[in-house]
């Protein structure tokens, strides 16, 4: 998890898992432009920098290092696959921990703007900051804000003694209305960032509160109770024959900062235990509680929801915006699947708890779960409404900002930003009456959902 509380963020760069670039392939070397992201990368002498781009701005953003054909390695460890097609005028890039891809086009050189120094200063701040959601922001009619107005607003109030204090409380404030916990401005270890109104953030303090209450209460009496993938996993056996599986996070499997193929192995033999042969054929049922759930890597979702069908499908499609000037163009939808794992199985009836400290991956993983084949109730509040990875902008005084480009859209086109997924079976989440009576009314009606679908079969 990075930079905004209780939410994974994604590298600029990253989107999703791909097999290594072959030998045969033409050569990945040049400047290429990303469709869509505002993105030029250039990769020359086995080094892969990015430059971020906007109408009135190009700065140098994250870079990588080659470590195999075709695969580069960022400073925190994220690998990137870059591959060609179309003869090497077309490619792609992927990073692991995430899905989907995102396409390059190869361009003869660097913009113009790329190759001198970048304008400095409070007003340069301002204005990379006020285009760069210009350019990407997809949400902004939706959330009923003119953003032109917001610039005739603040951009007055800047000059060139405005002071970083002054213009983080100014960023801060022209970004409050948009309720989002996918935007955030950064200045060295301090953030702004919120949530939707009526929620709360999935905060550690929140996550081991939950988590003695659920022990304490909802798992009394419950057998084989585990913990897994450095805590962020938990599975109970319930009285019942039912199963009950909490997930916090899709991330830090590993410890912070391992790895995703660490994380993923982790994730493996977590699931080899919680859904073993016997375990899966006797199970009348499964709780599944992302309540309290930061985020993380959209894939490690995907790889769950694959021990959970026994029948491949469309989890969602993934599009980007990709027109700075027209915010209702976006990039060709990718589809993401869920291919059956090749170990056990467990196809029964699932339910699903969620509420509004289900967040990011936590919301894309609730995602891909609507569609699976077989009963799938979910139970509880909204989600956040945040799906999208996160796009880093640096600024040129040093100062980042953080926001979404992205929607993932359902079978009939339908997007949950903002709103967040909605559940079938509404019940109050982990409010102050709930902890103070000792109830937990969605873990109650799941459970009585799943044995009044065991009575009726």
């Amino acid at each position: 998890m990075r930079i905004v509380t209780a939410t994974a963020v994604a590298l600029t760069l990253a989107a999703g898992v791909a097999p290594a670039a072959t030998a045969q392939q033409p050569s990945t070397d040049g400047t290429w432009r990303m469709d869509g992201y505002g993105t030029v990368l250039s990769i020359r002498n086995g080094t892969l920098q990015e430059y971020q781009t906007t109408a009135v701005s190009c700065l140098e953003g994250d870079s990588a290092r080659r470590t195999g054909p075709g695969t580069y390695t960022t400073p925190d460890g994220t690998v990137l696959t870059v591959r060609t097609r179309g003869g090497g005028d077309l490619g792609s890039i992927r990073a692991d921990g995430s899905v989907g891809d995102r396409n390059l086009r190869r361009i003869p050189k660097l913009p113009d703007a790329c190759t001198r120094p970048a304008p400095t200063g409070p007003l340069a701040a301002f204005d990379v900051f006020w285009q760069s959601f210009e350019e990407n922001y997809p949400f902004f009619s939706a959330k009923g804000v003119d953003w032109h107005a917001v610039r005739d607003q603040y951009r007055p109030r800047v000059h060139t003694k405005t002071t970083k204090d002054e213009l983080f409380a100014l960023f801060s404030e022209m970004v409050r209305p948009l309720h989002d916990s996918h935007v955030a401005v950064q200045d060295g270890d301090r953030v702004f960032a919120q949530v939707r109104p009526g929620t709360v953030p999935p905060t550690e303090e929140l996550d081991t509160k939950v988590k003695k209450f659920v022990l304490e209460r909802d798992l009394k009496g419950a057998r084989n109770i585990s913990d897994f993938a450095n805590g962020r996993i938990t599975y109970a056996d319930l009285p019942g024959g039912q199963g009950y599986l909490r997930i916090s996070g899709f991330g830090g499997y590993a410890g912070q900062g391992a790895p995703y193929a660490a994380q993923l192995a982790e994730l493996d033999r977590a699931l080899g235990t919680v859904l073993s042969q016997e375990r899966v054929q006797r199970l009348k049922g499964l709780i599944i509680d992302l309540r309290i759930n930061g985020g993380g890597s959209d894939a490690l979702g995907i790889h769950i929801a694959e021990r959970l069908t026994g029948i491949p499908y469309v989890a969602y499609s993934k599009r980007a915006r990709n027109d700075p000037a027209d915010p209702t163009r976006h990039t060709r939808p990718q589809p993401v699947h869920v291919t059956p794992a090749q170990g056990p199985r467990y196809t029964g009836p699932v339910a699903v708890l969620t509420g509004g400290s289900t967040v990011s991956a936590g919301e894309t993983f609730a995602q891909a779960l609507m569609d699976r084949p077989g009963r799938t109730v979910r139970i509880g509040q909204p989600t956040q409404g945040v799906f999208s990875d996160v796009m880093q902008r640096k600024l040129p005084n040093g100062m980042s900002a953080w926001l979404p480009n992205e929607e993932f859209l359902t079978r009939s086109g339908r997007t949950f930003d903002g709103t967040g997924i909605p559940p079938h079976l509404t019940e109050p989440v982990f409010t102050k009456e709930e902890f103070d009576k000792k109830k937990d009314s969605a873990f109650d009606r799941a459970l009585r959902v799943l044995r009044n679908d065991r009575t009726a079969n």
